[in-house]
Formats: C-alpha cells, sequence, structure tokens
C-alpha cells in the first residue's frame, strides 16, 4: 500500500514540474535510506543523471515564470512531465507490483526486464491529468491577470510539486488526503478554463456580430443619399 501511495505522489507532483519529483527521488535515495531504489531504477540517484535534471529544471523554472513563453514549454511538456510521471512512479514503487489496484487478471502487474509496466502505465495517466489541468487553466491565469499571476501560480506549483513529492516519499500515508484534493482542484481547473474560453468565444462572436450589423447598407450611405456612400459628398 505504501509503496503505491508513494507512486501515486510522485506521478501527481511531475504532472505539476517533470523534474522535481525526479530529483527528489534520485537525491533521497542517493543520500539517504528512505528510498532505495531496485536496479532498473539506480540510474536515476547517479551524479551525471542529477546534474542533467538539475539544469533542465533551472531552465523550466525560468520559462514558466513568463507569460506565453509558458504556454509554449507546456506544449512542450506534454510527453516529458507524463514520461518523468510514469518513471517515478515505477521507481518509487519498484519492488511493487500492482495487483491492489489493476488485479490479477488484467496483465499490469507483469513485470518484463525489471520494469513493472502497470506501474509506469498509471503513473504517465496521473501526470498526464494534472499536466493537462495545468496547461488548460494557465492561458486563462495569464489574460485574467494580465500577465501578473504567471510567476506567481508557477511557484505555487512548483513548491506543491516539492513538498507533495517529499511526502509521498517519506509520509506516503498522507497522499490518502493530499492526492484526492489535487484530483478536486484539477478538475476544478479544467472546468474553470473551459468555462472562461468558452466565454470568450462567444464575446468574439458578438463582437463580430455588432461589426456586421454596423457595416449594413444603412451604415454606409450618405446623409443625403439613397444609395451606397462612396465619399464623394464630403
Amino acid at each position: 500500500m505504501f509503496a503505491s501511495l508513494t507512486g501515486i505522489g510522485l506521478a501527481s507532483a511531475a504532472g505539476l514540474n517533470a523534474y522535481i519529483p525526479l530529483l527528489v527521488l534520485g537525491l533521497l535515495a542517493r543520500y539517504t535510506d528512505f528510498l532505495p531504489l531496485s536496479p532498473t531504477w539506480m540510474w536515476l540517484e547517479h551524479p551525471v543523471t542529477l546534474i542533467v535534471l538539475g539544469v533542465l529544471l533551472v531552465v523550466e523554472f525560468v520559462a514558466d515564470k513568463v507569460p506565453a513563453v509558458d504556454t509554449i514549454n507546456d506544449v512542450l511538456q506534454t510527453f516529458i512531465r507524463p514520461t518523468s510521471g510514469g518513471i517515478t512512479f515505477g521507481a518509487g514503487a519498484s519492488a511493487f507490483t500492482l495487483t491492489e489496484i489493476t488485479g490479477e487478471a488484467s496483465g499490469m502487474s507483469a513485470v518484463a526486464g525489471g520494469v513493472a509496466w502497470g506501474a509506469v502505465i498509471a503513473g504517465a495517466t496521473i501526470a498526464l491529468f494534472f499536466h493537462l489541468a495545468k496547461a488548460i487553466a494557465r492561458p486563462v491565469v495569464n489574460v485574467l491577470t494580465f500577465g501578473l499571476g504567471a510567476p506567481v501560480v508557477s511557484l505555487l506549483e512548483d513548491v506543491a510539486s516539492f513538498f507533495v513529492a517529499l511526502l509521498a516519499v517519506l509520509l506516503p500515508l498522507l497522499i490518502v488526503i493530499v492526492f484526492p484534493l489535487m484530483l478536486i482542484l484539477g478538475v476544478w481547473a479544467i472546468r474553470k478554463g473551459r468555462k472562461v474560453r468558452a466565454e470568450k468565444r462567444a464575446q468574439k462572436r458578438a463582437q463580430r456580430a455588432v461589426g456586421r450589423a454596423a457595416q449594413g447598407p444603412g451604415a454606409t450611405q450618405g446623409p443625403d443619399q439613397g444609395g451606397p456612400w462612396d465619399g464623394r459628398y464630403q
């Protein structure tokens, strides 16, 4: 149970920031005994891996704080964050088969080459959900705050990713509370983003309708002429 909660928490954190949970996982595995990784995932604690993840985290940290650039970054992260979620779930639950989630008959708990693919798929799915919630909500925040909210919201997401990843390893039982709250917030963000976008589209359609009405025949006639006004009577 604790292994699955650890994986769920790490995958959720990866949906907000791909590199923070990977770094948390790698650093804790390398320098503490809280999360000994199986041989399949020990590359996560290699110094080269940790340095590369640190550099990528700095790039992500900066890009995600700039309006418009953060939207482009979210598009690029559509593959990276789910991949990170799959890796963190698989590594965090490396000694765990996914039978308590998927069942024996599903075949998802099979391990091939030391990789529990059921765990990887579950982690990628969880991370993808939170990534989509973030990607849908962020442009709305930028529009409503004229771009001022981007760095604040991004920083909050980074902090949340760090603490959720840390809790997933140190206090996995708390994920029972944290994960449903994150799900509720994610669903709300998706619904809010869609609602605001629908309102924006409705406003644009209304503006176009008003513009077409203003360009009608009556609006283009001269003051004393019955036909279209071509400017010759100014």
